[in-house]
């Protein structure tokens, strides 16, 4: 069978990578960016460039958006000229941003109504599992539909976890965050502390890092808070976003987020300070300027 026709939009830190393994997987692709700089690289590597989210969908067989929150996503998929606009029937609809479940489940029924097909399949995973097709789909929605997509999936991932219905994989997503924003708000606390108190940096890293506090991630972002600044793996507004989503489902499970707030604050701290742009290891930087 030919191999199904896809349509990506977002092509900034995480969606260039996934986009790119679908090409290496031979995928006919179409390429959708509302900056349109970022996407003149994928017309040179094989990909349609479509002028607006309706034209790159007429054709497509699957449609998959990765952007930066619900405000985006609502605006690429509903309108005159959003995606659904032209979606034909059956199309698969995968949304793989980092949303609240509220809108991953009004997205879901506007996907209906144009007879089409949903996902939530938001990622585990950074820059560099995006490249090398190694991140971890958290899968909300039918089993019918994730058998579908899987092939497209799998072209972009090591693990694809099916969690149960529609918004199960969003929610899930933002609960994973707002622990990842937790332990990376108090690494910069630590770290404050270390360097004021004249502590040997390097060896107080090596005793947390190789010790019980020593996750995966904080061992990651010890590194990069310790080193030149250098290409953002994951922007540090985003966080401040994720943590905010995280708190208003926690609200409506009557749970209430109290370390997510604090690392929310802190996060927000360093937006106020310039670093939104940056990466979520510069939530440490307003530290050294106090």
């Amino acid at each position: 069978m030919s191999q199904p026709r896809i349509t990506f939009f977002g092509l900034g830190i995480m969606g260039s990578g996934m986009a790119r393994r679908l090409l290496a997987n031979g995928f006919p692709l179409t390429v959708f960016n509302r900056n349109a700089e970022k996407s003149k690289p994928f017309a040179a590597e094989g990909a349609r460039v479509a002028t607006s989210p309706r034209e790159a969908t007429a054709q497509a067989d699957v449609i998959i958006s990765m952007v930066a929150d619900d405000n985006a996503s609502r605006s690429l998929w509903l309108g005159e000229n959003g995606a659904l606009a032209a979606a034909k029937p059956g199309a698969v609809c995968i949304e793989c941003s980092t949303v609240t479940a509220n809108w991953v489940r009004e997205l879901a029924a506007a996907v209906a109504q144009k007879q089409g097909e949903f996902l939530d399949a938001p990622v585990t995973g950074s820059k560099i599992q995006a490249a090398s097709g190694e991140l971890s789909f958290i899968v909300g929605g039918e089993a019918t539909t994730l058998e579908k997509a899987r092939p497209v999936l799998a072209a972009m991932s090591k693990a694809i976890i099916h969690l149960g219905p529609t918004g199960s994989g969003a929610l899930l997503k933002l609960i994973n965050n707002f622990v990842c924003g937790v332990q990376i708000a108090s690494l910069a606390e630590a770290l404050a502390m270390i360097e004021r108190s004249g502590l040997d940096r390097a060896k107080a890293l090596e005793i947390l890092t190789n010790g019980a506090p020593g996750s995966p991630l904080v061992k990651a972002v010890s590194g990069r808070m310790t080193a030149p600044a250098a290409a953002p793996n994951f922007l540090l507004r985003l966080m401040a976003k994720d943590l905010g989503y995280a708190i208003q489902e926690g609200g409506k499970l009557s749970v209430e987020l109290k370390t997510a707030a604090a690392a929310l604050e802190q996060f927000q701290r360093a937006v106020a300070a310039g670093h939104g742009e940056k990466d979520i290891a510069a939530v440490v930087e307003p530290f050294r300027k106090s």
